[in-house]
């Protein structure tokens, strides 16, 4: 078997130590660092290389739910700007977890001040939020995980129609400020709603086969289990270990290992990349490819079952391997 693993890197799996795991699959393997996230490394994978925005927020709604046709969508993702010195930076996690009762206060709040302007706010079933506009707008927009921690005047909107959607966004934070949800969120100590993240924007895209021989996506989100319909290919919840994973009959299955949180990552090291070292180690699998997003970078590992050998590679911090 085949192997593909997606797997996003929070700050805890990258600062795993050289005794992990990750890192003694790293020191084998052949490591390539890309100036590209997580997404966009995924998307050209799956031939989707369309210049400006990537599609995510259309391809994502038809699997959350949402009835997308043809019409043009954006990730609206619910978000927290800190005040620092002199800007706003995006705070983790974006999205922000929201009650379901809050987040449809608040989306029924944005649809009753945006419906003469032809922008409708959706819940998907997943939770997510999704903007859907009566036209198409001309701009580009960056991904949450690019702009994280950084000033967020560097990553608004860019393109002809950007002065337009920075203005739809400063009726957004005026709209959430003070909402009765927030207030509620604030009394609880959560951090409130005070915008939200526009990407992802486009259409559905019209599909084209593809040169891959990918016969099983195993992911518990909506962004692949959309690329997946699109791409034609069988779809199934994550396993709960490689060992029933390996039980599959697939010859090439695609993974998305669920983002832990710090907590979870001692877990998600010995439950899963401990169990692919062994499984490499036993030639249970041919090649082990890993996708390994950090913010605006991604570690693309290709490890086979023969570099286990390679005694002379020394195990080093994962952070070394994204500096």
């Amino acid at each position: 078997m085949k192997l593909t693993v997606d797997c996003v890197l929070n700050h805890a799996l990258a600062s795993l130590q050289s005794a992990s795991a990750l890192s003694r699959l790293l020191a084998k393997a052949q490591v390539a660092q890309l100036n590209v996230p997580l997404e966009a490394l995924i998307f050209q994978q799956f031939g989707l290389t369309e210049k400006g925005d990537l599609p995510i927020a259309a391809i994502s709604a038809a699997a959350d739910g949402l009835a997308v046709s043809d019409s043009y969508w954006l990730r609206a993702d619910p978000v927290h700007f800190v005040m620092q010195r002199d800007c706003f930076s995006l705070s983790e996690p974006a999205p922000l977890f929201i009650k379901p009762e809050h987040a449809t206060l608040m989306v029924a709040s944005l649809n009753a001040h945006f419906a003469q302007d032809g922008l409708v706010f959706f819940i998907g079933k997943s939770g997510a939020w999704y903007l859907h506009a009566d036209k198409a707008a001309q701009m580009t927009t960056t991904l949450p995980s690019v702009a994280m921690d950084k000033n967020v005047h560097h990553f608004m909107p860019q393109g002809v129609d950007s002065a337009k959607w920075k203005s739809i966004l400063n009726e957004v934070q005026m709209l959430l400020h003070n909402h009765p949800a927030n207030e509620a969120r604030e009394s609880r100590g959560d951090p409130v709603v005070n915008s939200v993240w526009l990407s992802g924007g486009g259409v559905m895209p019209a599909f084209k086969a593809l040169q891959h021989d990918i016969d099983l996506m195993m992911a518990n989100d909506v962004l692949r289990e959309g690329l997946a319909t699109w791409a034609n290919i069988p779809c199934q919840p994550v396993a709960a270990s490689l060992e029933k994973l390996l039980q599959s009959t697939a010859q090439h299955v695609r993974l998305a290992l669920p983002q832990s949180n710090h907590s979870q990552t001692n877990g998600l090291d010995e439950t899963w990349f401990e169990s692919l070292f062994l499984a490499l180690k036993n030639k249970q699998i041919e090649q082990l490819t890993l996708n390994l997003g950090f913010y605006e970078k991604c570690l693309v590992v290709v490890f086979k079952p023969l570099d286990v050998y390679k005694f002379w590679r020394k195990p080093k911090p994962i952070m070394q391997y994204l500096e």
